[in-house]
């Protein structure tokens, strides 16, 4: 990605202090089970070490160390029984969710020839969870359980680590980085506006504002040839260019990508929205009429770009670029009412990484609803299931996410230079559009390949804000 983050992971595990004198072979037992534990966290997140809790006082050093990193997640492995005390003065001044991993060393007992420190440090499980979790609830903390084996791997319990350090990434990115709203949303659209402040209050992200003046004049002092012609080369990789492509007619477009990804650097932008409602002539012009695939440049860099203006659904899909690797800008387009399917797709910037086949780049003389006309973009999103994420805001301005699964299939699609996906939803196509509608989700909304609500439900656990889960 063009600008890196990298989530931060509270790590703790706990034992009741009082077994350690009594059976001196748990503590090389505890310390082994929780640096191999430590291994299971993969390398994407960064691992803030709160050590093996067996008092109080320890518990509170851990806290200490949580707290000074601003982790974006607790995990916190239960080594055996432990008393709540253990685990709340870690977690009791931080806002975020704590994961218990709730794993037993041994599949089974060997039940004639296994004595009390067997049991306490290879076989004890499920004891203690229960307690956390009542006082976790009393305190007001969000939490998840998980429960597994360690003898001979347990996939399902690996696979639910690695689906919060994904969500927790978001949670970096959204608090590390900035958005860039350039011009304002597309006048009329009031599901589109947003007040900035309760953004960043609820959700972290700081909006840098952009005036147009500023962006034609982004190119002027790029002049590294090189950089230039390989940028170009790669927007030939990238798309099949109507008419066919060549360096010094993707040149101009590739000055600008090359300056807005130094701009991205320079300002720490992983968001933008943007729309232009000027006159499309000299430079505004030439930006206006390029900037769709410049954007779609960025998107495959992991650089969230929204049209419209729309602050939320960049929010959106930088969520699915982030734990899904791919992501579409969306609306719903059309009802194929023989077929009970839904065409859904957008006008716009679009990401390489969700197209099946090389995507193609036309020119057209007008953007329908917009100024000017220029360079289109087309997308071919993946066949098989689907994952349709939107964004909106209630009456007292709190977040919420509406989710929805389908299957994309086969089948002709539109031809005029959007991208549009056939998708079947469980409920058919007139119900899904009667309940997705019903949740208020603004128009837009992205999609990413795969199914992604699990992970989508673990984001919003961090973020605490409710879902509405409309079809899986």
């Amino acid at each position: 990605m063009l600008v890196e983050t990298k989530a931060r992971v509270g790590v703790f595990a706990i034992a009741l202090g009082a077994y350690l004198p009594q059976f001196p072979t748990l503590v090389p037992e505890f310390e082994q089970q929780y640096a191999d534990f430590k291994k299971t966290i993969p390398d994407t997140v960064e691992i803030v070490d709160g050590g093996i809790v067996t008092t109080k006082e320890l518990s509170m050093a851990a806290g200490d160390k949580f707290r000074a990193a601003d982790v974006d997640l607790v995990i916190l492995q239960l080594l055996t029984y432990a008393t709540s005390y253990n685990m709340l003065p870690a977690v009791r001044d931080l806002n975020v969710p704590v994961v218990l991993v709730n794993v037993q060393k041994k599949k089974a007992p060997d039940y004639a020839n296994t004595d009390t420190p067997t049991w306490l440090g290879e076989l004890y499980a499920c004891g203690a969870v229960g307690e956390m979790v009542a006082d976790l609830e009393r305190a007001g903390k969000r939490h998840a359980v998980i429960t597994g084996v360690v003898e001979g791997g347990d996939p399902q319990v690996q696979a639910e680590i690695e689906d919060w350090c994904r969500a927790a990434q978001v949670r970096r990115r959204f608090r590390d980085t900035n958005l860039a709203q350039i011009g304002r949303p597309y006048p009329g659209m009031m599901d589109l506006y947003i007040d900035e402040t309760n953004l960043y209050n609820r959700m972290f992200l700081y909006t840098k504002q952009f005036d147009w003046e500023k962006m034609w004049a982004i190119a002027d002092n790029i002049t590294d040839e090189a950089a230039i012609r390989a940028k170009a080369q790669d927007i030939l990789d990238t798309f099949d260019i109507e008419g066919g492509g060549t360096i010094e007619k993707v040149w101009d477009m590739a000055k600008y990508v090359v300056a807005f990804e130094q701009w991205v650097k320079d300002e720490k932008i992983a968001f933008i929205a943007s729309h232009y409602d000027g006159f499309a002539q000299g430079k505004a012009g030439v930006l206006d009429s390029m900037l769709i695939p410049a954007f779609s440049m960025l998107i495959k860099q992991g650089v969230a770009c929204a049209v419209e203006g729309d602050i939320k659904v960049s929010m959106a899909m930088s969520i699915l670029k982030t734990i899904a690797g791919c992501v579409q800008l969306s609306e719903m387009y059309s009802i194929d009412f023989d077929e009970d399917i839904c065409i859904i797709g957008h006008s716009g910037s679009g990401d390489a990484d969700i197209s099946e086949k090389k995507p193609t780049m036309k020119i057209v003389p007008v953007f329908h609803g917009k100024t000017g006309g220029g360079y289109l973009t087309q997308f071919y999103p993946h066949l098989g299931p689907v994952t349709y994420l939107g964004i909106t805001q209630d009456k007292d301005g709190h977040f919420k996410f509406v989710v929805a699964e389908g299957v994309n299939e086969p089948g002709p699609i539109f031809t005029f230079g959007d991208t549009n996906m056939r998708t079947r939803f469980t409920y058919g196509a007139r119900e899904f559009c009667n309940r997705w509608s019903e949740a208020g989700p603004t128009h837009h909304m992205a999609a990413a390949t795969g199914r992604h609500i699990d992970t989508i439900l673990k984001v919003a656990k961090i973020f605490n804000i409710p879902v509405d889960v409309i079809t899986r």
